[in-house]
This record gives C-alpha cells, structure tokens and sequence, in this order.
C-alpha cells in the first residue's frame, strides 16, 4: 500500500512529498496536468520560506537562480525602508519566479525517491478505518494509507470531501500576462510610473528576452475564471488605465485572478488533509500564497510521518489544522485589509495615508513585514518562554550554524549545558552540544520544523515534554 498520495504536483505537494521521504514514506504526487506549467503567478520566497530551505539544505540551489531583494514596500505597496533588527538570518525576498521554484522541489523531491505521475486526474475518493482509496478519471484505483489535497483553490479533494469554504467571492479581475511591447522601455517605465501614483494593481515591468510581465485591472469579474483573457482585453484595460497599449503583442501566456477569500473550515477528515491553496485562497496581495503553502506543508509532513511511522503521540496529527488555520485566517485578514488600502476610494486613501505615516515608527514598520514574512508566527504551546512555539532563526554555533544540523527533518536539541540527554528519543531526536553566543536559554528542544517546544536545563522536566511531541521512549 502507498503511505501517503498527495493530490497535486505544485509547491505545496512537492514540499511536502519531500518532507515524506525524509521519515521513509512511500510518496506519490498525482498531478493533473500533462507538462509543468508556465504561469508565473509567484514571484519569490519570504523570510520564512527562505528558512525552510535553509533548515532542509535546500537554499544554495535557490540562492543560485534567485536575486535578494530588501523586504520594505510589502504591505500594499507602501514604500518604507525595509526595518532593522528582523529576527532572522535571511533579511530579504528571494526573487525567484515560481516556474523555478516548482522545478528545484521537484528534482528534490525526485532525488528523495517521490514517485510524481502526470496526467493523473483525481476523481473519487473514499476512505475507511485502514485507508483511502482515490479514483483516476481513467478508472484507476489506488489505495493509500492518507490522502493530502494539494490541488489548488478548486481543488477536487476538499469538494468530494465536503469540507467548507466560507469567505467572499471575488468583487475585482485582475489580468495577467507576459507579452512583448513595442514601445521603448523608458516610455513604459514614465506612464508606469505615473499610473502607480494611483493605481497600485497596475504594473508593466519587464522580464528579458524582449518579454513583460503585464498586471491591469480587468473590467468585470469573470464568470468562468478558468477562461484565459485575450490580448484584446489587455489592450483595452490597457488602454483605459495607462491611455495606451504599448503595442502589446505575441503573448506568452494570459490568465486572471480574483480577490476572492476562503478558508476551508477543517484541514483534516479522517485520513485525508488538505494544505496549501486547497485549504485557504486570498488575494496576492504581499506575496504570500505560495509561501503559506511551503509552510503548510512543513508543519504537516512530519507529523504525518510519524503518523504513518507509528510513534505520533496522540493529537499530533491534529496539531496541523490547529496550528495552520489560525496563521491562514491571519494571512485572509492582512490581504482584506491590503486590498482596501490599493482601493482609489477617497476613504481608503485616507486610510492608507495615515498607515504610511504609522509605518514612519520602526516597531509599526517592522510588526507589519514580519506579518508578511511570517517570521513572527508563534504556535500556541502554553505559557512559558517568550521562545515556547516560535521557530528558531538560524543562530551560529561554535561548529557551524544551527540550520546545517537540521537537514534530515528530525527533531534536535540544542544543549549548552552538556548535561541534558535524549536517550530513548535518540531514532527521532538529535542531540547537539554545543554553544551559541546569539541564545540565552541554557537548552532548547527544537521540533523537525524548527518551532521551540521547551527551553530549559532540567533533565526531568525535559522528559516530560520529549513524548508530548516525539512519542513514547523506545527502551
């Protein structure tokens, strides 16, 4: 039997397939389209993305094909300096098109032993005690321990589940493409320019090799979303913003999107869980859809293998969608307010005037990026140390860093004492001694995500913590 098939083959899915195979799951990802696509819908990796592939020994193949950007002007679009002191080794946004990020974690996931079949559309699913069973559209059936819907916003896996999807419909369209102008480059930079003073959902900037990405506000709200526009209506939307087309022509891709915000109401029945789109979609707004997704799918990819890997202490797995959904309903609140704030309304425009001068005050400033960056999520653990449920950034060590310990997804504990001990936790928790003059706690006990689940130096009250997250002692 497969361990875990995992219903799309985006980033969320190849994440998470990834993270399976580190604990020795069987993995497949099935993914409904024929070829990879060419949308770029994302643009680059927050903060805490960027960690993630830090913590996973992923981040040399992205740095490589990515550029640094600083991090001020996320917060719908108001240009700030980017603040200091954020708490994390990696200040910036890794420009990176999401066609590139889709590619590295499939190779990734593929060098792990990922099984990733295309073509293969989901169609039916039931489930019982023992397992799942997911039905192709070609009459195929396959069985597997847990199923994970990783299919995007109309994803087929919530529907047949009859999970909810409240929130509110799209109110704007917006369009996007890539397309090549005539028009000379530094006539596109001034209108631009000018446009934006205005209008922030407005953009042409170009890509090399002659193309633009092209963003304009569309004219209605679309029936049928999944019907691409033409190069007719960017023309015409074009032309009614910016008072010219450019000359747009020969499109390499057109598509649309919503504003549209939902949240499923469980992210998991049974054995069947959903992460990334399939569980919550908002506006763009600040970047965050994919990188909500990536970080969806390493909190869950651990606890489900320990699931599947039978030492999961009970409520683990259940951990995941009361862990996950607060951070999504989070993410929804801080897009519908971005989305007032692009607003050309009078109101809104006042709003947005009296923010940017709040964001003037470094705290405010820094309090809003770390929302976007993510960087500042804290897990519910309890009462304890300021550290108890937030990730740890990749403090330096006397040997190293502190992320290069965490390549293979086990859980770590970090002890400057030399006197704490994980004996019986050893096949799920490693034990690193060693010294940081960037952490002021005498130990930590680090989960495979690299959230802190205890801070201390006593041996008793350490074992009492270790089977909360890591199971039961193995003699």
């Amino acid at each position: 039997m497969i361990d875990v098939i995992v219903a799309g083959g985006g980033p969320t899915g190849l994440m998470l397939a990834g993270e399976l195979r580190l604990h020795g799951l069987h993995a497949l990802v099935l993914e409904k389209e024929t070829e990879p696509t060419r949308y770029v819908r994302a643009l680059g990796l927050h903060a805490r993305s960027v960690e993630v592939m830090d913590q996973r020994g992923l981040l040399e193949r992205f740095l490589a094909l990515g550029q640094q950007y600083p991090v001020g002007g996320f917060f719908a679009g108001i240009t700030k300096p980017s603040p200091g002191r954020l708490d994390t080794a990696h200040p910036y946004v890794l420009g990176i098109p999401q066609t590139t990020t889709d590619r590295l974690l499939a190779e990734r996931a593929i060098e792990l032993g990922v099984e990733v079949r295309r073509g293969c559309e989901l169609v039916g699913l039931s489930q019982d005690d023992h397992g799942v069973t997911v039905e192709l559209a070609d009459g195929t059936r396959l069985r597997s321990r847990y199923l994970v819907g990783c299919d995007g916003g109309r994803s087929a896996v919530r529907k047949l589940l009859g999970v909810g999807f409240p929130g509110e419909p799209s109110r704007v369209d917006t369009l996007l493409g890539e397309m090549e102008v005539t028009a000379p480059p530094e006539t596109v930079a001034a209108v631009v320019a000018e446009v934006r003073k205005t209008q922030l959902r407005f953009g042409v900037g170009p890509l090399g090799e002659g193309a633009y990405r092209v963003v304009v506000p569309a004219e209605g709200v679309a029936e049928d979303r999944s019907v691409p526009p033409t190069i007719e209506e960017f023309k015409r939307q074009l032309r009614v913003y910016a008072g010219t087309d450019f000359g747009v022509h020969s499109p390499r891709w057109l598509s649309r999107f919503g504003d549209a915000t939902r949240l499923a109401e469980r992210y998991r029945v049974g054995r069947v869980l959903l992460a990334g789109d399939a569980a919550h979609i908002h506006p763009p707004t600040g970047g965050q859809g994919l990188n909500l997704g990536i970080q969806d799918a390493f909190n869950l990819g651990w606890k489900l293998a320990a699931e599947v890997n039978g030492w999961a202490p009970e409520g683990l797995l259940d951990s995941y969608h009361t862990e996950r959904h607060p951070v999504a309903a989070e993410v929804l609140d801080n897009t519908r307010a971005q989305m007032e704030l692009l607003s050309v309304e009078p109101g809104p425009r006042s709003v947005r005037r009296l923010l940017a001068e709040l964001m003037d005050f470094e705290d405010v400033n820094r309090y809003l990026i770390e929302k976007i960056i993510a960087i500042g999520v804290r897990y519910d653990f309890g009462e304890g140390h300021e550290l108890l449920g937030r990730r740890m950034r990749d403090v330096r060590l006397k040997r190293g860093h502190l992320y290069e310990l965490m390549h293979g997804g086990r859980g770590l504990l970090l002890d400057q004492t030399g006197r704490l001990s994980v004996a019986g936790w050893a096949d799920r928790v490693d034990h690193v001694v060693d010294v940081s003059e960037e952490l002021d706690v005498p130990a930590a006990l680090l989960r495979p995500d690299g959230h802190v689940a205890w801070v201390g130096e006593d041996q008793q009250d350490l074992l009492s913590q270790l089977p909360k997250w890591f199971g039961a002692a193995v003699s």
